[in-house]
């Protein structure tokens, strides 16, 4: 019953489709005839026209979306956005199909071969290379971004027949096959022992699918243009404070406002007792002491048949003394020598209205942020802060930070992977004699992603133990691998252990140090 039910909540396009593929896929099944090639043949074809028409089709829709952005971009603008983010995404997923089907056909037919005239249509190896070799396997990067989009366009979906329907269109789960009980991977269902113009024809059917799914969310985008105005049925008064905690000193602000006003008649804002003297409804009180203040009154409103439409209300705010919060984003701890991070805010205060001062060293505002550069190890930093309210220049806070020492670094080796990316060897596991050999000489840095910080290494020694366990030191030329050290270095043999020792490293605060050493397993 639940395959039927999910049958009957196909499109008939939907359904056309598949039973072409069953028909095609269980003829091949039988015989790879010239016929049943020639009949796959015409069913790509087919269903490339299919494409055009329904890219034809949703490109209308986005252009109806495109036209009301036009005419109201305040309300159109954002569901814009998403029709252009989605018609991105799908040419991207759909031009990666496309790619796939010109490189399975050249694979077939060579650098020359042609989608619209394929010569070795029943090539049975092309499609299992391109989609499913270990050095191609591009049937698995075809599955993860089908996945991506199909979640995506689905988060778009508020109908959830239409999510399933599309969640089953691009279903890319393992299945099994008559007769067996392992599951065999959607690429491998696919496009295993497959010839050339089948798979043409799937990928050619994964397209329709995915501009289907497209059409289902571009109209999707287009219902939602309307659906996130308001319809009011009932009238509420509502207090808007800018604020409920507010500094001994400043305003408290509130609009007390009526849902669904008619801006050609004000309502009339009472306030304990006394009516507001303003349109706008903004209620401003000067606070003088802390603590917790309730208010209330009421909105009325002249109805159409001249009676009065009377709202409640009732709120409150608090009022509490001027602080601030100051924190180093790197613990609580500030380093000497080296710019600190700092986070400096004040509750209800914009942060151009702030400004802030330290002791043993300096203090610079960087965007939103602030960068504290400590002078002297041992000295505490004092942060203060102060906070234009109102028009005056109050002192909220202050902090004390410990100033300390930048710990020691790592040492390293650079070298790249075998996708071309830098990688970093610290030792205790083997490395290539290649990769040693290419790369210049150590490096030494604090990477543990609370602190970033590079240092120069200033020199360095390897130690090597020769057959009679006689250790052979030679001394690196400045950061660099010397002459000498390579020279040994091509000389070990696999599984041979060598040190790298007396590292010296100079840091941004001018610290000259000597970090631990490093051990070296050649691979």
């Amino acid at each position: 019953m639940a395959g039927s039910q999910n049958i009957s909540r196909m499109s008939p396009r939907q359904r056309m489709i598949n039973l072409m593929y069953i028909v095609l896929t269980a003829m091949l099944a039988l015989n790879v005839s010239s016929d049943v090639l020639n009949g796959f043949n015409q069913v790509e074809d087919g269903l490339a026209r299919t494409n055009v028409s329904i890219s034809n089709r949703n490109a209308d829709i986005y252009n109806r979306i495109a036209a009301f952005a036009e005419q109201n971009p305040e309300k159109g603008g954002v569901w814009y956005d998403k029709a252009t983010k989605l018609r991105n995404t799908t040419d991207t997923l759909y031009r990666q199909m496309e790619a796939l089907m010109i490189e399975i056909v050249k694979n077939a037919d060579g650098e020359s071969g042609d989608v619209d005239n394929i010569n070795s249509l029943d090539d049975l190896e092309s499609a299992s290379y391109v989609m499913l070799s270990p050095t191609q396997g591009k049937g698995v990067i075809l599955r993860k971004d089908i996945d991506r989009y199909r979640n995506y366009v689905t988060s778009l979906l508020t109908d959830s027949v239409k999510r399933n329907n599309i969640e089953n269109t691009l279903s890319t789960l393992p299945q099994k096959e008559n007769g067996t009980f392992v599951e065999k991977t959607w690429e491998e269902t696919l496009f295993e022992n497959m010839p050339v113009i089948s798979a043409v024809t799937i990928l050619r059917k994964l397209q329709s699918d995915v501009l289907y799914a497209e059409g289902e969310g571009l109209n999707a985008l287009l219902n939602g243009i309307d659906a996130g105005d308001v319809r009011v049925n009932r009238v509420s008064a509502f207090v808007i404070p800018s604020s409920r905690n507010v500094m001994r000193g400043s305003k408290y602000s509130a609009n007390i406002v009526l849902a669904a006003v008619d801006t050609t008649q004000r309502p009339t804002v009472v306030i304990n007792g006394t009516e507001l003297d303003n349109q706008e409804g903004l209620y401003e009180v000067v606070t003088s002491k802390t603590g917790t203040f309730d208010y209330s009154g009421y909105i009325e409103m002249p109805r159409g048949d001249g009676s009065m439409e009377r709202q409640d209300f009732t709120s409150s705010y608090t009022v509490i003394e001027p602080m601030a919060t100051v924190s180093a984003t790197m613990m609580n701890v500030l380093y000497a020598g080296i710019d600190n991070p700092i986070s400096i805010a004040v509750p209800g205060v914009a942060s151009s209205n702030i400004s802030a001062s330290m002791t043993n060293g300096t203090l610079s505002r960087a965007g939103d942020r602030w960068v504290a550069k400590p002078a002297k190890v041992g000295t505490e930093a004092v942060v203060s802060v102060t906070a234009n309210i109102d028009g005056r220049v109050q002192t909220v806070a202050s902090m004390s930070f410990r100033v300390r020492k930048l710990p020691d670094p790592t040492p390293f080796i650079t070298f790249k992977d075998d996708k071309g990316n830098a990688d970093r060897y610290k030792g205790g596991r083997p490395l290539s004699k290649a990769l040693l050999l290419q790369s210049p000489g150590i490096e030494a840095a604090i990477d543990d992603d609370l602190l970033n910080i590079n240092f120069q290494v200033v020199s360095f020694e390897t130690v090597i133990y020769d057959s009679m366990g006689n250790a052979i030191p030679e001394l690196s030329n400045g950061s660099q691998f010397s002459q000498r050290q390579k020279d040994s270095f091509r000389r070990l043999s696999r599984g041979k252990r060598f040190y790298i020792t007396r590292v010296k490293a100079v840091g941004p605060d001018g610290i000259e140090r000597i970090i631990s050493p490093m051990e070296v397993i050649v691979n």
